[in-house]
């Protein structure tokens, strides 16, 4: 048996198979008119190799508008490139846009995707003759035509457009917003610079006159409905809104049951200055946060009670743990997470955790400064107390540990290994916060200075004569030359153990001995902290003093990389 013969042969035979299965009852009676000897086989034609793309564009285009088509699809390069790149691993950017108002920013192309097909391009030519006279004598008129068909070439790939065009909105050109864009769009340094933040008029709908309002005749009216024939009014919208990148994700048509949102209801609010109604819609089922109130160290006061939403959850909170929370505050006003943590059960920390407005309820959080990190009794100013030195709090990072997240499935193993080498350890895992110079409980240092019960550092601690007169923000209650030396020592220490090894009294005493001609500590190679105003307690510039010490820098390679001649 002869093996069939590839290309043009195979799309004749299939045409010549859907033939002969769409014309079943006449290949019946053809059999029973035609000897199977007499049958020939449909004719061979070769396929010419030139090559055809076509873009199925949706819309009608005539010979006239091709060249406003092609603009539209972003130009024969861009067609071009698309086709180009329509396989391998550039299929990604074998996009082609249909951008039906082009040149506006705001408007969203619908998508294209190029697709492989299998299809001919045939030239069709029909040639018309003259209609003789029937048979009965009658001339007619028209003209009958022969037709003749070429395949002039393949096409091979076929741009199609079958998803759904997005959403369009056009903003308001005049809003600052759109002159931001516009100038952004044009590089327009002046543009972009006038750019200001209108105020807030809330004038979110606007009522203007109808212009499809019907005139109705004065006469035919009564006399209650002659003003509302003349007040013909409309309300639109106001909102200021400007279009993200892309409305909807959904490119295939899906049957969705639109309806209201059940958790909003509409109330009504009082203009305090106006005394104005307007309505508002509010989401009932909004999240509400439970999270400790966070000030600056530069604020000026503390907070004394709770935020309103937490008071609110006072009634469900366990009696017993929220008694023992404030007991523990007014004990030591100043309490570390992992340190409040270790005061009570597994279960109560679960349940301290899980409830979110327990801690909230006593204390409150700094988000910057000494006492960074740490939870503070509602009341307390530790700025003002200079016994509030002992519970700033110390960080040193270790860039040596490595920063994972590992699933809840790992997250619990590791909290069973961890428990169950703690209890062969002998190692109580409720001291984590309490660093002695001896132990180490974790590769994170983090501790406040009260929780630092090695000698030499407690020493240091205590010493009175290390103290300033007003509390500073990178400092706290310390010089900064003293602050310097508890650090060093401590990150010496910490670090030692982290190796296997107890630092003794004699390495840490080197450590303070200042360079020959200074007053500073000797440097040690640490991880460079970034300059923020974040990190001010850890030992990083202001943000003033480290612009200064950037260009200080600049200037110095500058100096040693052009030498003056």
């Amino acid at each position: 048996m002869d093996q069939p013969q590839a290309g043009p042969s195979q799309i004749h035979s299939e045409a010549a198979m859907t033939t002969s299965a769409g014309v079943t009852d006449a290949n019946s009676i053809l059999q029973d008119s035609v000897p199977p000897s007499q049958a020939t086989p449909a004719p061979e034609r070769p396929l010419p190799s030139t090559h055809f793309y076509s873009v199925e564009y949706p819309g009608y285009v005539q010979p006239s508008s091709a060249p406003l088509a092609i603009e539209r699809l972003g130009g024969p390069h861009a067609i071009d490139s698309a086709f180009r790149r329509a396989s391998g691993r550039d299929k990604v950017e074998s996009l082609l846009e249909l951008r039906l108002r082009p040149g506006n920013p705001y408007a969203h192309p619908i998508p294209g995707e190029i697709v492989p097909t299998s299809n001919i391009v045939l030239k069709v030519v029909k040639r018309k003759r003259r209609r003789k006279d029937d048979q009965e004598g009658v001339q007619q008129d028209g003209a009958v035509g022969e037709y003749t068909v070429e395949a002039v070439g393949t096409v091979p790939k076929t741009a199609r457009f079958r998803s759904m065009a997005d959403f369009q909105y056009q903003p308001d050109m005049s809003d600052p917003v759109a002159h931001l864009r516009t100038a952004m769009d044009a590089m327009d340094v002046d543009g972009i610079l006038k750019y200001h933040i209108p105020p807030e008029m809330e004038d979110y709908t606007i009522t203007e006159a109808d212009p499809s309002a019907m005139e109705i005749d004065p006469q035919l009216l009564g006399e209650g409905e002659v003003a509302m024939s003349n007040t013909s009014t409309k309300t639109r919208s106001n909102l200021r809104l400007f279009t993200p990148p892309l409305f909807s994700r959904q490119g295939v048509p899906q049957n969705y049951n639109y309806k209201a949102n059940p958790a909003s209801v509409e109330t009504i609010v009082v203009d305090e200055e106006t005394g104005e109604e307007k309505k508002r819609l509010i989401n009932r089922m909004r999240w509400k946060g439970y999270g400790p109130i966070a000030i600056s160290y530069a604020d000026k006061g503390v907070p004394d009670k709770p935020s309103a939403t937490v008071e609110e959850q006072r009634s469900q909170a366990d009696k017993k743990i929220l008694q023992r929370l404030e007991e523990l505050f007014a004990e030591r006003p100043v309490w570390t997470r992992a340190a409040i943590f270790n005061q009570f059960t597994p279960l109560e920390v679960r349940d301290i955790i899980n409830s979110k407005y327990l801690l909230p309820l006593v204390s409150y959080v700094f988000e910057d400064g000494p006492w960074r990190d740490t939870y503070v009794r509602l009341g307390y100013d530790p700025r003002q107390d200079p016994d509030a030195r002992f519970y700033q709090r110390l960080y040193f990072r270790n860039i040596n540990h490595p920063i994972s997240r590992p699933s809840v499935v790992s997250r619990r193993q590791e909290q069973r290994n961890e428990s169950a080498q703690a209890r062969f350890s002998g190692v109580d895992d409720r001291r984590s916060h309490i660093f002695d110079g001896v132990t180490v409980t974790s590769e994170t240092a983090a501790f406040q200075l009260c929780d630092i019960t090695d000698p030499m550092l407690k020493e240091m601690i205590e010493d009175e004569d290390a103290l300033r007169e007003t509390c500073s923000e990178r400092d706290g209650w310390y010089t900064t030359h003293a602050l310097e030396r508890i650090k060093a020592v401590l990150r010496h220490k910490f670090f030692s153990l982290l190796l296997g090894h107890v630092a003794t009294r004699e390495e840490c005493e080197r450590l303070l001995v200042p360079d020959e001609g200074s007053d500073k500590l000797p440097q040690r190679h640490r991880h460079r902290l970034k300059f923020g105003k974040h990190n001010m307690a850890k030992g990083a510039l202001p943000p003033e003093d480290a612009a200064a010490h950037r260009l200080m820098t600049t200037l110095e390679q500058q100096r040693k990389t052009f030498p003056s001649r």
